[in-house]
């Protein structure tokens, strides 16, 4: 079974909004067994938008459009679905009464208008679906055996609708495959050294479960997509094949991700183990503070950072001596290790981490290459420090730095 996404706005096409609702959008659907055939982004535009919902409608069992539903000239789907069903607006007396009630509420001191109004203007062939979080609603309409979904496209109305009334909606009306992706991440190896490992394996796999490689910045994903009719089935063909798959990577696999993140699974670590962390950033300029903020509970161990972008500030704040950085320069092992000590010294916590490096795009403070990276982990009873080459992107530099930071104290964890 198949679907397409129409992403409706010029703000997409000319980069000033990034679509973050088709992948949201994408991995909803694929849950209960729908797969996407196609992403299109449009104009807002009559013949392009017409062009686009026939196109949809000749090769996909459900299109789901997002925006130009606002109230003002320029958004238009409700019009053009018009025009495509050969339909017409007609006004729908409960989206009214929650357009004023919305207003009466919450922006009580701006008077409601006829644009406002108008959101309750719907094609007469469509159901309405109930915006609880805006003013415009989303509108299901079905021709065929093709069914038309229509939402706004700010991300937390669309993504309530999807989950609250979409999903529902479209599990009542087909009967549908299972989808299954179990997704293997590994660290230390390429692409092309994997697949080569692998390759028997990979020749070997049921017509039904298909394997993509995912290159990321310090680690590559393996993910395994299954399709079948009997759930249940799938899932230990699935498992039986990651089992098969899992000793021939041993050195250099993670786990699943499916299950957690690294940053998640240092994080359950250091909280069973009651160990405290603190970290101290040079050119990653508090990207590892910031996923470990971004979980849940994170104070439970994690102390701060200290982002020392500046070598005083290594120098005043971390007190990492100044003749380490006179002899050996700013990235250097002896700086890093000098950092985490620093750091682990001031937050006074079991583990610290340390990123110096030069990430570009030029040279700095110091004579290292670009993309020269040193990675220092203080923990308890040791200290390590490791020396990198990653690259001469910035982007890629500071990501990959990251999640190697990430494994090194994964690794030190265990240790314990």
């Amino acid at each position: 079974m198949l679907a397409e996404i129409i992403i409706i706005g010029d703000e997409i096409l000319i980069g000033q909004v990034v679509d973050t609702n088709s992948a949201f959008i994408g991995k909803e659907l694929n849950k209960i067994g729908i797969s996407v055939y196609q992403i299109t982004s449009i104009q807002d535009e009559r013949v392009h938008m017409l062009n686009a919902f026939k196109e949809a409608s000749e090769r996909v069992d459900v299109v789901i459009i997002t925006g130009g539903l606002g109230p003002t000239k320029d958004d238009i789907t409700k019009h053009t679905l018009c025009e495509f069903f050969n339909d017409e607006l007609v006004e729908n007396e409960q989206v009214l009464a929650h357009v004023e009630e919305l207003f009466a509420k919450y922006i009580s001191n701006t008077p409601i208008s006829d644009i406002n109004r108008m959101q309750a203007l719907v094609p007469s062939k469509a159901e309405v679906l109930h915006n609880a979080n805006g003013t415009a609603p989303g509108m299901l309409i079905r021709q065929g055996n093709v069914t038309f979904i229509s939402m706004p496209g700010v991300p937390f109305e669309m993504k309530h609708l999807m989950t609250k009334s979409v999903i529902p909606k479209l599990t009542a009306y087909y009967k549908r495959p299972h989808i299954i992706h179990r997704t293997v991440v590994t660290y230390g190896m390429g692409e092309s050294a994997i697949a080569k490992k692998i390759e028997a394996w990979e020749d070997a796999l049921p017509k039904n479960i298909k394997l993509a490689y995912l290159p990321n910045l310090g680690k590559v994903r393996l993910r395994l997509s299954g399709k079948g009719v009997n759930y249940s089935e799938l899932a230990t063909a699935m498992d039986a094949e990651i089992g098969k798959l899992y000793p021939l990577i041993k050195d250099i696999v993670f786990g699943l991700e499916d299950d957690q993140s690294i940053e998640e699974l240092v994080a359950k670590m250091l909280t069973d183990k009651s160990l405290s962390l603190s970290t101290a950033e040079s050119f990653t300029g508090g990207k590892i503070a910031e996923k470990i903020t971004s979980i849940p509970g994170a104070s439970k161990y994690f102390k701060g950072s200290v982002v020392s972008y500046a070598t005083e500030t290594k120098i005043n704040v971390l007190k990492v001596p100044v003749k380490l950085v006179e002899d050996y320069s700013v990235v250097s092992a002896e700086v890093a290790v000098a950092m985490a000590k620093g750091a682990k010294k001031l937050m006074k916590t079991d583990f610290a981490i340390a990123t110096t490096g030069n990430a570009g795009p030029t040279k700095g403070d110091s004579k290292a290459d670009v993309g020269t990276v040193f990675i220092a982990i203080d923990g308890p009873t040791s200290q390590i420090v490791q020396k990198f080459q990653m690259g001469s992107t910035r982007e890629r530099v500071v990501e990959k730095s990251v999640n190697k930071a990430f494994e090194l104290l994964q690794k030190e964890i265990l240790k314990m």
